[in-house]
Parts: C-alpha cells; structure tokens; sequence
C-alpha cells in the first residue's frame, strides 16, 4: 500500500518539475545550513574542550595564603608557605589524593648565544610532567636521577625554544639560566593550554627541584599540585589536602583564604555549558532556515490540493477513503522533503570536504598546524539529527494540505471547476 502510496506522489511531483525544483531548492538549501552550522558548532566545542584539557590530567594547584580564622590558638593573618614535608603529609593523610607535588618559580633571564629572554623557570618534579601534560616532541622530560644528583638540566617550553635557537637543533645544546649553565634535555610542542598560572608553559623552563636550590631558596615552593585518584572525586581530594596542610600548619581546614585551589573539574561544566549553547545556538538557526524551506512546501502543496481538486472528488467517488487521500499528500511532501535532503547532504559533505579547516586560534598560537583550527566534517551524530529535522518539517509542511486534502466533500470536488 505505502509503496503504491510512493510511486503516485513521485509520478505527482513529476508532473510539475520546475516547480518541484524550485521547491526542493529551498529544502536543500536549509539542509546544507543546518549541517554546516553543526559541524562548525561541533569543531568549535573540540578545540575549546582541547585547550581546555591539555592544561594537566586532573592537576590541581593550590597557592597559599594567609589564614583568615583562629585555630589552634595561632593567629588570624599567618601566612601560609609550602614544604616539603607538606607534600609528604598530604601523601600520608589523604587517601583520594593520586599524587602530589611542589612547584618553584622565578622570573629569571636565560639565554643562548645572543639570544636571550626572561621568562618563568619553573623548578620541578618528575611527577610534574605527567600531571601537567608535558610532552616531550624531542629528547626526555626530567627524570628522578636528575632530582637525586641535582642535574642541571632544562626542558624548554614550544615558544622558548623557538625563541632561544630558531630552527636550528636545541638537544645536548648549553643554556645560561641567571649566569648558570644548562644542558637542554627536552623540548616539547606547542600546548595550546587556555589556562596557565605564572606564565604559559609555552614560555617557560623546566629545571629540576633541586637544581633550582642552585639558582635561589627553594625551601618554600610557589605552589602545589596533586591529582586525585578519580575526577569525580576532585571536590572531596581538596578537602582531604587542606586538612592535611591546616593539621600540620595549625589553620582550620575551612579557612579558604589559607590556600587558594584551582580545579579543573569545577570549571570543565562552564566550559561544556558554554560551548553546547553554542552549539544549540547554531542549530537553532539552521533549523529556522530549514523550517522556511519547509513553509516553502507547505505552500506548494497547498497550491497542489486547488488544482487536484476534481482528481480527489473522483477517487473519492470511486471508494478512497479519506485516509488514502491524506496519506497520498502526506507523502508528496516526505517525498519531497527527503529527496531534496539527501541533496542537501551531499552538497554539505562537498562544501565540508573543500573548505577542509577554517582558521580559529592558531593565529593566537603563532601556529599552522591547524590543530586549534576548526577542521569541518560530517559526523554520524549530524547526519541524524540533520534527518531527524527533515522528517519533522516534512510531516509539519504537508499535513496541513493533507488535512485539508481529506475533508473535501466528494459531490462538492466532482463539482469544482
């Protein structure tokens, strides 16, 4: 019965092909914007969440402060320092903590050749490099030797190293940090992090810990890190750490203004909130484009139904039931609708695959990798909901004239000139 149903409404579009053209246009026009429009709002949330998550596997830094409560019969106004011992007691105490360790930091000037630049050397431990993302692109990170026997070893960040030896090879090659001479060990590729502290890790020096106690006091570290044992248990880790800091250092654990956390985890929802109403934002606009398209074939078929009048008020006469009729109309305007998608789609995957990528932040990164820039592609997930929109405005464009299809009078359409 449907597939009868098909092969008339075909043959009945085809009895009015430049205007079936003209129609379909509209439709595929609306079904390109709405797949464009994704697959930009898709590759727009990518590289936002990429940026966002290269910052470190769930590290969290914590800076300290002055207390702001009395505790322990010590004084509001203490301030707050991190130790060794610190770190090791948080190890101890706080079972959802996964690692944990100090960071050292000071603006120093460290050069090559001619080339010089003042930058952030940041004094570290080998758990660092994995909690931060630090990725060798050449050579190694720092190692627990170069902890135990004070290596005066440096691993530069993308734009130092840039900046220090141009394209010109930097391993085994000696640097000056404040006068002192380092052997480069590693260097890493541009992060693309949106979130830094001090200064990006791009611009930046990694020495070992105890390296930089050649360089300046290390005794109390800048900040610290730790990564707990599961994301989701982020909130309940940072609890755990400022009780352990406030038990050895005599502060009430609730007294915020101690230590200062920043937590991915607590802004990563803002970050997906952000770029999925961005991306509901686009689909709502292609779905209006669509939808006029879809006014467009409700009006044809409406058209369709005045001239079709005496056909209806015959094929009623003859025992189609009203249901025949609306399901007749029904799928003229699916059959319509669909082709004209499928069009559509095909122009979208054509346009995708010539536009390719489109610029975004590697101008912002001095970078033509492309991989902060929105690369566009038809994903599974758009192809859906782009054919799930279709079948919407198909049934709401042709159901009105379906409707008003079926309830005409028999005697009356045999009667209509």
């Amino acid at each position: 019965m449907l597939t009868d149903i098909f092969k008339e409404s075909w043959a009945a579009l085809g009895r009015n092909r430049v205007r079936s053209l003209l129609t379909m246009t509209g439709i595929a026009w609306g079904i390109v914007a709405v797949t464009l429009l994704l697959s930009y709002g898709s590759g727009f949330r990518s590289v936002l969440m990429y940026t966002f998550e290269v910052f470190g596997k769930g590290a969290v830094v914590c800076w300290p402060g002055t207390t702001s409560e009395q505790a322990g019969g010590e004084r509001a106004g203490k301030t707050v320092r991190f130790e060794k011992e610190d770190a090791e007691w948080v190890k101890a105490q706080s079972p959802l903590v996964k690692r944990v360790t100090l960071e050292t930091v000071k603006f120093l000037g460290i050069s090559h050749d001619e080339r010089l630049s003042d930058t952030a050397i940041r004094g570290v431990y080998p758990e660092y490099g994995e909690m931060r993302n630090e990725v060798p692109i050449e050579g190694r990170w720092i190692s627990p030797e170069d902890i135990a026997e004070r290596h005066r070893v440096v691993f530069l960040g993308a734009r130092l190293r840039k900046k220090l030896f141009s394209g010109t090879p930097a391993m085994g090659e000696t640097v000056r940090i404040n006068g002192v001479r380092f052997s480069v060990i590693g260097a890493m590729d541009t992060k693309f992090s949106d979130s830094s502290y001090f200064s990006s890790d791009d611009d930046s020096a990694f020495i070992p810990y105890s390296a930089a106690g050649d360089l300046w006091d290390t005794r109390y570290a800048s900040v610290m890190l730790f990564e707990p044992v599961a994301p989701q248990f982020e909130a309940r880790a940072i609890q755990q750490v400022r009780s352990a800091v406030a038990s050895r250092q005599r502060f009430s654990a609730s007294d915020k203004r101690a230590i200062t956390v920043f937590g991915r985890e607590e802004f990563k929802p803002i970050m997906e909130g952000i770029t999925i109403g961005i991306e509901a934002l686009l689909f709502f606009v292609g779905s209006l484009t669509l939808g006029i398209g879809g006014v467009g074939v409700m009006n044809i078929m409406l058209v369709s139904v005045e001239e079709r009048v005496r056909e209806i008020g015959l094929r009623r006469a003859l025992g189609a039931k009203r249901s025949h009729i609306r399901w007749q109309f029904l799928m003229e305007a699916l059959v319509l609708t669909l082709v004209a998608g499928a069009i559509g789609m095909l122009l979208s995957a054509a346009i995708t695959s010539a536009i390719g990528t489109l610029p975004f932040l590697g101008a912002a990164y001095e970078d033509d990798s492309g991989k902060v820039d929105i690369h566009l592609q038809l994903s599974m997930l758009t192809l859906l909901l782009s054919t799930g929109i279709l079948i919407v405005v198909g049934v709401i464009s042709g159901w009105v004239p379906a409707m008003q299809a079926a309830r005409l009078d028999p005697v009356e359409a045999l009667r209509y000139e």
